[in-house]
């Protein structure tokens, strides 16, 4: 059972300690072991309205497979240098460590994010760029993914590198399940916009309202970007346009996303040959398939399956 351990400290944002709380903190019925999730501060910590009384002292940290910096209201003053010392002290023990939101500021006190990429909520990325100038933040993205070091923007894109988290270690079919229990969207990529100015709403009226879902439907098809143009009427330049205000990214990367998120199912749950898998996605070949997951995923088809099939119990969806 992978351990996780919630970093706190008073001036909490208690949405952020709340979103963790509610993914590592709830398993899933029919499923294996979950995550033992504990709370670790220095003392009672204030969290908006209420006081939290951590089970476990900073030191913790140390002993955790995975550690959760929420963030904190007052990001004009630096963290605690407990906190961060706690949080430096777990990653050089081996652990991953993820911040929420402005929690960014603690991993970067804490030297984690110097040369690394990272992001915050976009209110706060002149702050931390200013404040700590060999971090390369990026304001535009929901998080980034270093490995053993990553930082989510704000609010609801601290619930997507949660479900992200949940990916990595328990499969796609399993994030999915916790999304649907959360009632949010199963998958967006930490490469997404923070700020969508036109979010794509379930009306046909909208111009990508009804080519969305109708794409979904039809992954096994070899689509191309001048099918999509064609089914939504309108051009290629159009479609374009609209596809990065609606979704932050362009409609040939959103439906490679999409190709390699059925894939992960598919492996998930049923014992179809790469080659079969690579009919039903649209991929075309077996090769194309391992060539795309392996860039995206970070592993092979093979080696994917092997590491989530085995775990996943009917009960568990």
């Amino acid at each position: 059972m992978t351990t996780v351990a919630l970093a706190a400290t008073d001036g909490m944002l208690h949405f952020e300690l709340a979103i963790a709380s509610e993914v590592f903190g709830n398993g899933l019925p029919g499923y294996g072991p979950w995550y033992d999730l504990a709370v670790c501060g220095s003392a009672a910590v204030r969290v908006g309205r209420f006081t939290l009384e951590p089970e476990h002292g900073l030191d913790h940290l140390a002993r955790a497979d995975t550690v959760i910096v929420p963030g904190w209201a007052d990001i004009d003053v630096d963290p605690p240098a407990d906190l961060v010392e706690a949080v430096r002290a777990a990653h050089e023990a081996g652990a991953r460590v993820a911040s929420l939101c402005t929690g960014a500021f603690v991993l970067a006190a804490a030297g984690l994010l110097d040369g690394r990429r990272a992001t915050t909520h976009w209110a706060h990325t002149d702050e931390l760029s200013t404040r700590y100038p060999l971090v390369e933040v990026d304001p535009d993205v929901l998080y980034v993914d270093n490995g053993r070091v990553l930082t989510s923007a704000g609010k609801a894109a601290a619930l997507d590198l949660c479900l992200h988290l949940v990916r990595s270690d328990h499969g796609s079919a399993i994030a999915n399940t916790v999304a649907r229990r959360l009632v949010v969207p199963p998958h967006r990529a930490g490469g997404q916009a923070q700020f969508v100015t036109t979010p794509v709403p379930d009306q046909d009226d909208h111009p990508l309202g009804g080519l969305l879902p109708w794409v979904t439907e039809r992954l096994d098809r070899p689509l191309t970007v001048e099918d999509l143009a064609r089914q939504a009427s309108m051009s290629s330049r159009n479609l374009a346009r609209h596809f990065r205000t609606a979704t932050g990214t362009t409609p040939l990367r959103w439906l490679l996303v999409q190709r390699i998120r059925r894939a992960q199912e598919l492996l998930e749950r049923t014992d179809d040959s790469v080659d079969a898998i690579a009919e039903a996605t649209g991929m075309g070949t077996a090769a194309t398939l391992r060539r795309h997951f392996n860039r995206t995923v970070g592993v092979p088809p093979d080696s994917y399956r092997r590491t989530f099939r085995a775990r996943i119990s009917p009960a568990a969806y």
